[in-house]
């Protein structure tokens, strides 16, 4: 009897234990438990489904990837990979995010980039998935203010897409992924396939990921003065 009222007591004292450092972990988090489990969840979703629709190499698109490492940014509260995402793919989710509102609103795409979206040929519920495209840009910049921009996250932005291009040129590159054989989905033949990868790979930090650093980092030393 003693033995197992020892027992009980020691096991009842581990889990009053280890509810009061859960709780003294929540109270410090600066991104709520909720959000975190809840983009977990959601990429329990979208993954499978994802993979069956459009083949292993869509999770090669910087929109993909910055889906996944968001998941991983609120878990570990970290701002070099909010602010890598961001400065990766802020401006082209929000370039999608005008066509798709354009297309809806105007009938028209403004753009281009989401036709796949009104396409039947794509059960609607895959298609509903890609509105993950919309949600992406105002968590990024939630994240950068709450937990501060790291001036890092283009050159992490920079090295990704030097490494990520190259294999989608060389991996199935009738897909065309992150546009390594043409803009826009079309595939150029102005120049040589090799000499525009290596443009779109020199452009793409210069024109696209240093210019979205230096405001992310203005808007960041702007909201420290406040």
């Amino acid at each position: 009897m003693h033995g197992l009222e020892a027992k009980r007591r020691g096991a009842l004292f581990f889990q009053r234990l280890f509810w009061l450092v859960l709780k003294g972990t929540i109270s410090k988090m600066r991104i709520p438990l909720w959000l975190k489990i809840g983009w977990t969840l959601w990429l329990g979703v979208w993954m499978p489904y994802y993979w069956m629709q459009y083949g292993p190499q869509n999770f090669l698109y910087f929109c993909d990837i910055a889906n996944l490492l968001i998941g991983l940014a609120l878990w570990l509260e970290s701002p070099l990979l909010f602010s890598w995402q961001a400065t990766s793919v802020l401006l082209f989710q929000t370039l999608y995010t005008i066509d798709l509102v354009g297309r809806l609103t105007a009938g028209k795409h403004l753009i281009g980039g989401t036709e796949y979206m009104f396409s039947t040929a794509i059960p609607l519920f895959v298609r509903l998935l890609g509105l993950f495209h919309v949600v992406t840009p105002p968590v990024l910049l939630w994240g950068i203010w709450r937990l501060g921009y790291d001036r890092r996250g283009w050159i992490f932005a920079s090295v990704t897409a030097w490494i990520v291009l190259p294999i989608c040129f060389l991996w199935r590159p009738g897909f065309n992924v992150n546009w390594v054989r043409g803009p826009f989905y079309k595939e150029q033949h102005i120049v040589p396939p090799v000499i525009y990868l290596a443009a779109y790979m020199l452009a793409l930090p210069l024109l696209v990921y240093l210019p979205t650093h230096r405001v992310l980092a203005f808007w960041d030393r702007s909201r420290d003065r406040k």
